[in-house]
């Protein structure tokens, strides 16, 4: 080939180049102004793509080229679905957020009426008969609604408070009465079932008088025991159980050498563990334990204690190995107990006081059965029949020593 021929064939490859590279520079602009338009937040991302195929396009052929503008395409298509997607979430939360608080306001205005009407149980009722002729001295809030009904600071919530509802006086006329004359009185009406409820309300009557005495205190969460165990609801329950506690609380501290602050502490603690998890549960658990120990040191002629402590070493002995496990990792040891360490107490409870109730016959029995000394649980289970239903306690009792006895027969 001649040497003209092969400069010509060179220049007029260049040329040819030179037209391919500036119609690809044409179309890249006009791309890039097309996609500015349309996908105004990732222009620079498109510059960065742009001048990568453009390097890539500079070195390969047009087969390559074509490649990488497909890709490319199918990129910038991708970011501006995703572009879209995320402007119709942010629209969809920012009418969340204006729609929730009208949201909240319907809702409370829906319930309103409802909460402020307060679940009234029997008790309630029977209080209020007694209280309509009672007017309240002013109509303003007083420092007395942020206290619990026994004149003392709780960590109840407000609608607890809001649900229990007590006035400052149960009776109109209040008989005026010296301490010794109100204790021997409350005392004297709670050895009567039915009777608990006015015991309670005497004391709620005299509280501001003797709230600081001792004797009126620890009464005055034994009461509050009562009208747990009065009581049918949950609510209520953990209302009585909850400033019970916090009266035991006081009363420990004001008389640490008193048994019976003990022993009412260690009884609405076990009231107050039965609306709590397993973690809460082995603590109450374990200030029962320690509390009964020391009314029992204080007391030791009392049969109740025993019965309570009974309750508990029974209890215990049936603890699953996890509950075990929480409770060592809690407290450092395993709380520990067997049904033989059971018994020696319920028998405590028969040696001091014969009879003393269905449910300590109940758990004689309980405890025979697993010692598999069926003979004696039949004895057990016989006696407690012949003892009257006078609590709730004894109907629920009388109802387990039924289902036993029939198990023992067959």
């Amino acid at each position: 080939m001649p040497h003209s021929t092969n400069k010509e064939l060179i220049f007029g490859i260049m040329v040819g180049t030179t037209g391919i590279s500036l119609l690809l520079l044409w179309y890249h602009k006009a791309r890039k102004s097309r996609t500015a338009l349309n996908l105004p937040k990732f222009l620079s991302l498109g510059s960065k793509f742009d001048a990568m195929t453009f390097q890539d396009e500079t070195y390969n052929g047009r087969g390559t080229v074509a490649i990488f503008q497909g890709r490319q395409l199918q990129i910038l298509e991708k970011l501006n679905e995703l572009l879209t997607n995320m402007e119709e979430l942010k629209e969809e939360i920012r009418v969340l957020k204006e729609i929730v608080p009208k949201l909240e306001e319907c809702i409370q205005g829906e319930l309103g009426g409802k909460i402020t009407v307060h679940r009234i149980s029997p008790q309630h009722r029977a209080r209020k008969r007694r209280l309509a002729t009672v007017q309240s001295p002013t109509t303003g809030n007083s420092s007395e609604e942020a206290e619990s009904e026994g004149g003392y600071i709780t960590a109840n919530t407000d609608t607890e408070e809001q649900s229990f509802p007590v006035p400052k006086a149960f009776n109109t006329h209040i008989e005026e009465l010296h301490l010794d004359v109100l204790l021997q009185k409350v005392d004297n009406l709670r050895m009567n079932e039915s009777s608990k409820m006015e015991s309670f309300e005497l004391l709620c009557d005299h509280k501001e008088k003797f709230r600081d005495e001792i004797e009126f205190i620890w009464r005055f969460a034994r009461a509050y025991g009562d009208m747990y165990e009065l009581s049918t609801n949950a609510q209520e329950k953990k209302h009585y159980a909850n400033i019970g506690k916090t009266l035991g609380e006081k009363a420990i501290t004001r008389a640490p050498m008193n048994g019976h602050c003990h022993l009412w502490y260690a009884v609405l603690c076990g009231y107050v563990s039965e609306f709590e998890g397993l973690q809460n549960k082995i603590n109450y658990g374990h200030r029962f334990k320690e509390h009964l120990d020391k009314a029992i040191q204080f007391l030791p002629e009392e049969p109740f204690l025993y019965y309570l402590k009974g309750r508990y070493c029974y209890t215990v002995s049936k603890l699953s190995w996890i509950e075990k496990k929480m409770a060592a990792t809690l407290f450092g040891k395993i709380p520990s107990s067997t049904v033989e360490e059971a018994l020696q107490n319920f028998l405590k409870v028969e040696e001091l006081h014969p009879g003393f109730s269905k449910s300590n016959y109940l758990f004689l029995a309980k405890c025979y059965i697993d010692l598999e000394q069926t003979d004696d649980a039949v004895k057990f289970c016989n006696l407690a029949v012949l003892l009257p239903c006078v609590t709730k306690e004894d109907k629920d009792a009388q109802k387990e020593v039924k289902k036993i006895s029939t198990s023992l027969k067959r």
